[in-house]
């Protein structure tokens, strides 16, 4: 007989939402997983249709719960078990991060490589071409003290 509810830390390893148990858990105890919006621990039983919603900075992923399982799933198998409802906006900020490596840069880890490089000045010059095309060349005749 199937089961009616799952551990949300033995659910989420299973369906490959975090690499190991003990990962999950911790996630759970951080307070990094909500459950229909309310923080849970690592017991918390889920059900099907149950939203669980997992914050792994920069991005919160949702997912709908399909089915339960207890066992570790291959990948193929795992959309059968959840249903990634994340919203478009969320799935942005991975491009952004992406393409702007150097924000999550973390101390220590040396200069830049060479690619990394050229990808920081193409997004600096893209941050700073907003579009204007204003002359700021002021009359010098004009005193503002005047």
């Amino acid at each position: 007989m199937a089961k009616t509810e799952e551990r949300i830390d033995k659910w989420m390893w299973a369906t490959r939402i975090f690499k190991t148990r003990t990962i999950s858990t911790e996630a759970c105890k951080k307070g990094r997983v909500m459950v229909n919006d309310v923080e849970v621990k690592p017991s918390r039983m889920i059900k099907v249709d149950d939203i669980v919603k997992v914050r792994k900075p920069p991005v919160t992923y949702s997912f709908r719960v399909k089915a339960l399982t207890e066992n570790r799933l291959g990948a193929k198998l795992v959309p059968d078990y959840l249903e990634n409802i994340t919203p478009k906006s969320e799935l942005d900020l991975l491009e952004v991060v992406k393409i702007s490596g150097f924000v999550d840069r973390r101390k220590g880890m040396g200069r830049p490589t060479k690619r990394e490089g050229r990808e920081l000045s193409r997004f600096k010059e893209d941050a700073y071409d907003d579009g204007w095309d204003f002359d700021f060349d002021f009359d010098e005749d004009t005193d503002a003290d005047d």
